[in-house]
């Protein structure tokens, strides 16, 4: 089951959560006002109050069921899977069936049996309103060699990598909540990085798969309205951006597929973007899993590169393995380490900072960047669960730590010098 049903998912319990608190609450003041307003004897009041509740809990139990109901019978609805593509028509592939896009490895997204039992039987661990890391839980990056990409991190996977005079997006995210719906899904704990209105004009915005902690719809179309930037996306999510955002310059790449932004404004030299394979999964609703295609990218700007990974499973590390024998000599990569628990749901579709180590060795990268944590609650982890698993983890591989942080909203990383600023 994909991010998109966790989120759906989380936003109808909120509502269900919502209308148990106002029952409870009519129940109290209920109670109140039958005490105060009998005028009988106090056995007759504790008789009627006696009534009054199993009433109340009666309506209650078959409101609630019906709710329940309800959203079960509408998501199995939902769920049962279209017939044809929402947003592609194109030739079938090694990742495409002339319906749905697959990982060639055979990791394909869990049951709703099983995202049901992850929803019913465990429980996440509580996320503090607002969070900022703690100094011993994010080492400092090391080495220091000349480079020409300055990456910043914004929050969650949105980064805005600047090489050249070209101003790249990737993953912008700049809503309050990762969710189909302003009122309810998961709620971010700290701003973004860099407040929107103080960007740079943007030359490019990369997506790399269409869940909404990823694809954020209001803020593309704010860029959009402000910018005029070129979109740069996988197959079949062109059609969304243009019928969510409006008629925007947008570029489709299958994997392995690349183009280049001449924005170079000093060199002249362009920069080239190629969409990379990864294992993962995508769905802006329930009836489109699969629709339109995911992908990593890789950013270049002459002997500089970065390969910025939003989400991904490690799989069988195929991946990361084609990536490097590709695109060899990867200064940065930004690799996911959060959403990952518990394992027996989440390992097809997120690694866990374990398997972003072993990744970061097999994608040969001299340095990388942990995102995708810290920011937005997806899954059961504690809040400060990736950065401390991440530190054993290289521990456990003879990694020195500083080749291999945690990021952080405004935490600023030169591609090559791979040096921290404005910490």
């Amino acid at each position: 089951m994909d991010e998109c049903c966790v989120q759906l998912w989380r936003v109808f319990w909120q509502i269900r959560t919502g209308v148990v608190k106002i029952l409870t609450l009519r129940h109290c003041i209920g109670r109140v006002q039958l005490f105060l307003a009998h005028g009988g004897s106090m056995d007759d009041r504790k008789q009627a109050l006696l009534t009054e509740r199993r009433a109340r809990r009666f309506s209650r139990r078959w409101l609630l069921r019906g709710l329940g109901l309800v959203g079960l019978g509408s998501g199995a609805f939902a769920l049962t899977p279209a017939r044809s593509n929402s947003y592609y028509d194109g030739p079938v592939s090694d990742h495409f069936d002339g319906v749905r896009f697959f990982n060639p490895g055979g990791n394909n997204p869990e049951g709703f049996g099983r995202f049901l039992k992850w929803q019913l039987t465990s429980r996440a661990e509580a996320w503090p309103a607002t969070f900022a890391p703690q100094a011993d839980m994010m080492p400092k990056l090391s080495a220091e060699i000349q480079g020409n990409v300055q990456v910043t991190a914004i929050g969650h996977a949105s980064f805005l990598c600047q090489t050249g005079g070209c101003n790249i997006l990737i993953d912008p995210v700049y809503a309050e909540r990762a969710s189909p719906v302003r009122f309810a899904g998961p709620k971010r704990v700290n701003a973004p990085g860099i407040a929107f209105e103080a960007l740079p004009q943007i030359h490019a915005v990369i997506v790399t798969h269409n869940h909404y902690d990823h694809m954020d719809v209001g803020t593309l179309k704010r860029l959009w309205q402000r910018d005029n930037p070129r979109f740069i996306t996988p197959l079949g999510n062109d059609t969304i951006l243009r019928d969510e955002v409006g008629a925007i310059e947008v570029v489709a790449l299958d994997w392995d597929q690349g183009m280049t932004v001449a924005y170079a404004a000093n060199s002249g030299a362009a920069i080239e973007i190629i969409a990379v394979p990864t294992q993962h999964w995508s769905a802006r609703g329930t009836r489109d899993r699969m629709h339109a295609l995911w992908a990593s990218f890789i950013v270049k700007n002459g002997s500089t590169t970065v390969y910025a990974v939003g989400d991904s499973g490690f799989g069988d590390g195929r991946t990361f393995q084609h990536v490097r024998t590709r695109h060899p000599k990867i200064q940065l990569a930004l690799l996911p380490i959060g959403a990952y628990e518990p394992r027996w749901f989440m390992s097809t579709q997120h690694m866990n900072p374990a398997e972003a180590v072993a990744a970061f060795q097999l994608c040969g990268a001299e340095r990388a960047l942990g995102h995708h944590w810290g920011t937005f609650q997806l899954t059961n982890e504690a809040i400060d669960a990736p950065p401390k698993a991440l530190a054993l983890a290289l521990q456990a591989s003879g990694i020195a730590v500083d080749r291999f942080v945690p990021s952080w909203p405004g935490v600023k990383v030169q591609a090559g010098i791979m040096r921290i600023k404005d910490w």
